[in-house]
This record gives structure tokens, C-alpha cells and sequence, in this order.
């Protein structure tokens, strides 16, 4: 078995230092497209890392008409706690609002000299959960604040929530779409390329099926010729990606993203990493398999 395992590798690396155009383009084409890839999904990373801060800010505020008694105040901080979309429940006074308020002007802080400190009323900010961090989320415990404590002025910034869920979805289906044409593209592509290599070795293919060769004997070195291919495809470009990414990329998408307040520009994790370089892989040894379909009948 690992003879036979052996000579079959030994065919695969044969064909390969026998058509290197070919092979060549054959791992050019992989690592360009992987390319492409790796950078969209750099962007698609940091985007959602970008938008995961941006998610922190849902909450919902209950303005309070008057404060009620210390015992009575968290009474209601506990009740809401308790609901399992709630994270936090931070009371902030009048006081501390209006110091704020006066922080937020900066500069212009002295036009509130004489203000009195009940101008803004005090309020309940409600933090929620990661996976409530959306408009259900957020009407369930505004439902729940006007049914079990009466409050009736909730405000959970709806129209923002609602442009920031299409925003969510748009990316998504971007990159769903995007990521599908460019995989189609890519195995298109390299099955198209592998096809030429076959049809140079057409006439080696008709004297091996002649002398009894079985179809998965014939196919396994070109699949194997695929799968190297392949993972140095998707090895090149893993490389150029990271390359371009330190060398410039990081860079321009730090000018990007750091002013809309991401915290750091971030490559590829490991994980993505080593899907990448599988996936150049299956692009190899699928490209293989479709070009082998038709001229190694089963």
C-alpha cells in the first residue's frame, strides 16, 4: 500500500517537472484568486470587528419624571437585571447628567454656568447582551420596562438600530456573494487550466486505460498533481496577502478604520489561515476532478 502510495506521488511530482508553464499557471491562477479572497476577507474581519464596537452602544434609556426612593430604585435595577437580554443597569442623576452634558461641550462649557442641575432629567441606561444587541432585543426589554415598572419615556435610538442592521446584512450578503463568485471564478479557472495539462497527456491517459488501468488509478496522480497545486496556490497566496497586508495594507485600512473607532487593523487569524491554504487545495483537486470527468470514464 505505501508503495503504491509512493509511486503514485512520484507520478504526480513527474507530471509536474513536465509541463511547468502549465502547472505554473495552473498555481498563478489559485494564488491570485486566494488572493483576492484573503483581502476581502481582511476587510470583511475588521469591518465586523468594527461594527462588534459599534454593537456596545445599543442600550436602552429610561428617563425618569422623579427619582424615586433608594429602595425603590433598586428594587427596579434588580428587576431589570434579571431579564436575560440586560447586561448592565447604570442610574445616572441629574447631576451626573449634567456634568456630561457639560463635558460633551468642551469649550463651550461656561454657557451652562447658572443652569440649575434638575435641567436634565435622571435616567436608567440599560446595556444588553451581545445577541440582543438588535431592535428585538431591544423591544422585548423596552416591552418589559412598560409592563412591570410603568415607565413610560424609553428611547433606544430605533432608527439607528434599524440602519445598522441593514448595514449588518448588506455585508453579509456582499460577502457571501462576492466570496461565491470569486471561489466559482477560481475553480473555473483551474479546472479549465488542469484541462490543458490533461489533453497534452491524452494519449498517455487512452495507453494506460488500454493496458488495464483502473479509472481511480489513472485519476489519483492528477489528482495528487491538483492537490499540490493547489496547496502551493493557496501558499503563495497566503504569503502575498500577508506580505502586501504588513507591507502597505495595514496602513491604509488603519486610516480607514481607526477614525470610524476600531481599536487595531488585524491580519488573517490562524484558523482562516490554514482554511485558506485548504481551500487552495479543494480548488486544485476539484479542478482536477472536473477536467477528469470526461476524459477518464468510471
Amino acid at each position: 500500500m505505501l508503495e503504491r502510495s509512493l509511486y503514485l506521488l512520484r507520478r504526480a511530482l513527474r507530471n509536474i517537472r513536465q509541463s511547468p508553464v502549465l502547472c505554473g499557471a495552473a498555481i498563478g491562477t489559485v494564488a491570485v484568486a486566494l488572493t483576492i479572497l484573503a483581502f476581502f476577507g481582511i476587510l470583511v474581519l475588521n469591518i465586523q470587528k468594527l461594527t462588534s464596537q459599534w454593537s456596545q452602544q445599543v442600550q436602552v434609556v429610561a428617563y425618569l419624571d422623579q427619582v424615586p426612593a433608594p429602595s425603590v430604585l433598586e428594587s427596579w435595577k434588580k428587576s431589570i437585571a434579571a431579564l436575560p437580554e440586560v447586561d448592565r443597569v447604570v442610574f445616572v442623576s441629574r447631576g451626573t447628567a449634567l456634568e456630561r452634558f457639560r463635558q460633551r461641550l468642551g469649550a463651550d462649557a461656561s454657557l451652562l454656568e447658572g443652569v440649575e442641575e434638575d435641567i436634565l432629567p435622571a435616567s436608567l441606561e440599560i446595556g444588553l447582551r451581545p445577541e440582543a444587541r438588535n431592535r428585538a432585543g431591544a423591544e422585548v426589554v423596552v416591552a418589559a420596562l412598560r409592563d412591570r415598572l410603568g415607565l413610560a419615556d424609553l428611547r433606544y435610538g430605533q432608527d439607528w438600530l434599524d440602519r445598522f442592521e441593514a448595514f449588518l446584512t448588506l455585508l453579509r450578503t456582499g460577502f457571501l456573494v462576492l466570496g461565491g463568485f470569486l471561489l466559482f471564478a477560481a475553480l473555473f479557472i483551474v479546472a479549465n487550466t488542469i484541462k490543458l495539462t490533461l489533453y497534452a497527456r491524452k494519449d498517455e491517459l487512452e495507453v494506460m486505460a488500454l493496458v488495464g488501468g483502473t479509472p481511480w488509478f489513472i485519476k489519483t496522480p492528477f489528482l495528487l498533481e491538483g492537490g499540490i497545486q493547489g496547496l502551493c496556490g493557496g501558499g503563495l497566496a497566503l504569503a502575498g496577502a500577508a506580505l502586501v497586508f504588513h507591507g502597505f495594507l495595514q496602513q491604509g485600512l488603519s486610516t480607514l478604520l481607526l477614525a470610524a473607532g476600531v481599536d487595531g487593523i488585524t491580519f488573517l487569524p490562524p484558523i482562516y489561515q490554514l482554511f485558506l491554504v485548504g481551500l487552495g487545495v479543494f480548488l486544485g483537486v476539484a479542478g482536477s476532478l472536473l477536467s477528469l470527468r470526461r476524459l477518464v470514464r468510471a
